[in-house]
């Protein structure tokens, strides 16, 4: 179960997505955002797994409703890989450096969705879309992936921060999918 295919389709955004926890990196990203392409391109290739995403949205209006929808569909997704959580390693952490800028992600993939995130962007928009938007992202996919994480960056470019932000997030995340058949469920309830 962890190759997911999901549709999900609404008043604002269609997306299709393939992901595949076990793949190698490769990822067709066509969001209608440039930046947020590169972004989910980035997380994909440096977390090691195939993720494959269209998503038509309504960009006349402005780039919330794409982002957003695709973090839940990605998080639903996560979700479903995760399944109840046999034979993964539950916690990861990556830290990741990108010139100036410095990202650091600490994750609990244990089913109780929550997330911290401690930064700031110096403008107002990053790569052509509202930096703000990139919190609501995570937060949607954390939601929904049922992941704790504490995401703290720094810098001075914008672009950097962001980017390390993702790649970031794409190794620790890939640690902690990763598999460990002798922790059966990684909990002491026995159950995510």
């Amino acid at each position: 179960m962890r190759k997911v295919q999901l549709e999900r389709t609404t008043k604002e955004t269609d997306i299709r997505l393939a992901l595949n926890i076990d793949g190698s990196g490769k990822g067709t990203v066509k969001t209608g955002i440039p930046f947020f392409d590169h972004m989910l391109h980035s997380m994909a290739k440096h977390g090691g797994f195939d993720l494959g995403c269209t998503v038509k949205g309504d960009l006349n209006v402005d780039c919330h409703h794409t982002v957003e929808d695709t973090g839940i569909v990605l998080g639903d997704a996560i979700r479903q890989a995760i399944d109840d959580g046999r034979g993964i390693e539950r916690f990861a952490h990556a830290i990741i450096p990108m010139d100036e800028a410095l990202a650091t992600v600490a994750l609990d993939c244990g089913g109780r969705g929550y997330l911290v995130f401690s930064g700031s962007f110096g403008d107002s928009k990053v790569g052509g879309i509202h930096s703000e938007i990139i919190e609501h992202f995570f937060h949607s996919l954390c939601t929904r992936a049922g992941i704790t994480a504490h995401i703290t960056f720094t810098g001075r470019n914008d672009h950097h921060k962001c980017e390390a932000v993702f790649k970031a997030f794409g190794i620790a995340l890939s640690k902690a999918l990763a598999a460990n058949k002798k922790k059966g469920i990684p909990s002491t309830k026995g159950t995510f």
